[in-house]
């Protein structure tokens, strides 16, 4: 049985600024939040594996998540410069990353997890270029993670269902990550 209170500790000591257990029979998944995906906003629309549309259609998506039992929900903090400090967001992101994959790695080694859904933050970016963009399978499928947002997930919600701020003060960009389990493995 999982020790939640070691997930979440763990995911703190490696660096996450606010971490929790969520129920993922309380998550809200709403597709309308893919149709910022479809709109382009962040540009990563159909050019890589797990961004729409490649990732899969919503109800698959939910179907897939609604098989685990719990999510280790995390979020990192980031200070900038000014609200549009696109610099420092994009190397916030990678700080994000780089906590991502230590709790990975700590959910599957030290926790012995391994049945594990992990959404991410935004698009993956393992790789300069897509394989996708080749038409070619993914180079790194191991590597690379979907997103919270590509499933549909309403992040403020289970943000606000867990206890962790949504927002955390001016000149501040935020970044979660979602591990899915089971808490019977």
């Amino acid at each position: 049985m999982v020790d939640s209170n070691e997930l979440v500790q763990a995911a703190l000591a490696a660096k996450a600024d606010h971490a929790a257990i969520a129920e993922v029979a309380k998550i809200k998944f709403v597709e309308d939040f893919r149709k910022a995906c479809e709109q382009n906003v962040c540009r990563k629309y159909n050019t890589n594996w797990v961004c729409p549309p490649a990732v899969g259609p919503f109800e698959e998506l939910k179907a897939r998540a609604c098989q685990y039992t719990h999510g280790l929900l995390f979020q990192t903090v980031h200070q900038m410069k000014s609200s549009f400090d696109w610099k420092g967001m994009l190397a916030a992101k990678k700080i994000h990353d780089g906590v991502f994959r230590d709790i990975l790695v700590s959910v599957k080694n030290k926790h012995k997890l391994q049945k594990v859904l992990p959404l991410n933050a935004g698009s993956c970016e393992f790789c300069a270029k897509c394989a996708y963009l080749d038409n070619e399978p993914c180079r790194f499928p191991e590597e690379a993670f979907a997103s919270v947002e590509a499933y549909g997930i309403d992040v403020i919600h289970l943000e606000k269902a867990c206890g962790i701020p949504y927002y955390n003060g001016k000149n501040t960009v935020s970044y979660v990550g979602l591990i899915l389990f089971n808490s019977e493995e």
